[in-house]
């Protein structure tokens, strides 16, 4: 079954925020006839009964998966070139490795459902529906970028597709995303949050203080660790008891998920919502990896071995799993896969060039977006004796 029956696509990644879509551009086949996949693991449940291992899906949203993660990936390569040519400035955590987990996830919700997540957010914006030229504007510091160049690599944001961000600051996001669970319920909006955290922050004080509340008052929350199994460059052993972490809630169900499975998440996020919606707040444990170190300061191999990440790319890689499962369903030939992989590339390299060719922010809008604007207030010098300006 050739690819040439699937539509032609353009390249609207590379226009403004209002025309660009990477959800909106699935659209690559017109063939939905259901096809049942087993889940490449089984659930293991806390507190509540796992779904099935019997996903629904079809040609048309496998080669969107394997698209859309393919995008995701070469975004992340080429922020690291970025990165070293000193285009990104700051802190940069990429994704690559993980992008089952944002495509999985985006498949079983819709955009009044929030999301919520830490500083490695570059995909999850994507997969919001953010455009590329954003992202890389963003990233560079540039007007155009999502956040107006102000938010870098950490700070991407996505109000309109209900995106509240990635946060640098470890576990913050956690009390965040129940507080939007919490206004959620309060509107009757019948829509959940998704907080998303890493290994690292599953021992924060503040996420248990979330989760309490959030069981009290049975908030529309999905608490989603991202079990890397490396917080920053320490194993999850070193750092954890119970590295169990789909069982912390205690009182609050659990569920693990394996995370290099686009497939199983899109069950597990599914099944979390419908959870969520009618008894509160549950959690998810994403059993996932990253492929680049921590951020781009750390090289990923002092404290893991060049052999254990090659490993996992060749077993666990979730873009050869849906490649293989395409060219099994005989969806499309591994030539016309390598093909929409070029297509991507060259996406990719327009939308950086486009990118590096914006603006960035003028000096005076260092103070935009803090003051309150008619209130006439003053910036001084250090010296609080010259005047250098009365913001309006």
């Amino acid at each position: 079954m050739a690819l040439s029956r699937l539509s032609s696509r353009s390249t609207t990644l590379l226009q403004p925020l209002a025309t660009t879509s990477l959800l909106r551009r699935r659209h690559i086949s017109t063939d939905t006839t259901p096809i049942t996949v087993e889940t490449s693991l089984p659930f293991t449940s806390h507190l509540i009964s796992p779904p099935s291992r019997a996903v629904e899906t079809s040609s048309q949203e496998l080669l969107s998966f394997f698209r859309d993660m393919a995008l995701m990936r070469r975004m992340e390569i080429a922020a690291d070139s970025l990165y070293k040519a000193k285009l990104i400035r700051g802190f940069c955590h990429l994704y690559d490795g993980q992008e089952a987990v944002a495509i999985g996830m985006e498949a079983a919700i819709t955009k009044r459902d929030a999301i919520i997540t830490s500083y490695r957010d570059h995909c999850t914006f994507l997969g919001r529906g953010g455009g590329l030229f954003e992202a890389f504007s963003e990233l560079m510091g540039r007007t155009t970028g999502c956040s107006k160049g102000k938010g870098g690599s950490m700070h991407f944001y996505k109000k309109d597709a209900s995106f509240y961000g990635g946060h640098g600051i470890v576990g913050a996001q956690a009390p965040l995303g129940c507080g939007l669970a919490f206004a959620q319920k309060y509107s009757k909006e019948e829509a959940v949050t998704f907080t998303l955290y890493g290994d690292g922050a599953a021992n924060q004080g503040q996420l248990f203080e979330a989760l309490n509340i959030a069981a009290l008052w049975d908030l529309p929350a999905v608490l989603v660790c991202e079990n890397n199994h490396y917080g920053m460059g320490t194993a999850e052993w070193r750092s954890a008891k119970s590295p169990a972490y789909f069982k912390r809630g205690d009182y609050v169900p659990g569920l693990k998920v394996d995370g290099m499975d686009a497939l199983a998440v899109k069950q597990a996020c599914k099944f979390a919502k419908e959870h969520a919606l009618k008894n509160g707040p549950i959690i998810l444990e994403m059993d996932t990896y990253r492929y680049h170190g921590h951020s781009m300061s750390d090289p990923g191999s002092t404290y893991r071995t060049r052999d254990e990440i090659s490993g996992v790319r060749q077993v666990r890689d979730p873009i050869d799993r849906v490649r293989k499962l395409i060219i099994a369903h005989d969806i499309a030939t591994e030539k016309e896969l390598k093909d929409m992989e070029k297509e991507v590339r060259k996406e990719v390299d327009a939308a950086v060039a486009q990118a590096k060719e914006s603006p960035i922010p003028e000096p005076s809008e260092l103070f935009s977006n803090i003051y309150v604007k008619g209130f006439g207030a003053e910036s001084f010098g250090a010296d609080r004796k010259e005047l250098r300006a009365t913001l309006p």
